[in-house]
């Protein structure tokens, strides 16, 4: 008798840990956008820089990089509308499939020829942490940074945890982006 309950234990087991591992690794992203409109009343092509008014009257004189080729069709009373972006997103990944470590990422396009000034500058920085305790009972998992720092956080989901699993790794991305376009007079 205690042969079979040991027996259906392991199996049992067995089967709790391979429904864990076929289970989809849980993953998230949380953003915040800020968007601003200003007018533009003075543009000095030579001096490569712009005057901008807001919508309560308050004026900013911005330097426009040198990557920006179409300054020249920049006109007053053209609109410009900034984006500013922050984002963070997590992914985990079944243990040893990453290197805990850190990375850093950044991008910068701009117009294409012919088209109004645009551009986006962005820049990410990727950390990969490993969970090395899980509280069920207050909804918290315990991450271990590459440098070997410890750090206890609540998870905004608590049905993850019953999907992930000490020895997991977790990448945390956080991204921020400011976009800008140039829009002529009465268009949207």
């Amino acid at each position: 008798m205690m042969r079979v309950r040991i027996v259906c234990v392991m199996l049992t087991a067995a089967l709790a840990a391979g429904c864990a591992a076929t289970q989809k690794p849980p993953s998230g992203r949380v953003e915040d956008v800020i968007q601003a409109r200003a007018t533009v009343t003075e543009v000095d092509l030579p001096g490569r820089l712009v005057t901008l008014q807001d919508d309560r009257g308050r004026e900013i004189v911005v330097e426009v990089p040198a990557q920006v080729k179409s300054l020249d069709q920049v006109k007053a009373g053209d609109d410009v509308i900034v984006s500013y972006t922050t984002a963070v997103a997590w992914q985990v990944r079944r243990a040893n499939e990453a290197t805990p470590g850190v990375s850093e990422q950044s991008t910068f396009t701009t117009e294409k020829p012919g088209e109004k000034p645009a551009g986006t500058l962005g820049h990410s920085l990727t950390l990969t942490t490993t969970i090395t305790a899980i509280d069920l009972s207050h909804d918290m998992v315990t991450l271990s940074g590459p440098e070997g720092r410890s750090r206890t956080v609540k998870v905004r989901n608590p049905a993850d945890l019953r999907k992930v699993q000490v020895g997991d790794q977790v990448d945390i991305t956080y991204s921020e982006a400011v976009a800008i376009a140039v829009r002529p007079v009465g268009q949207k």
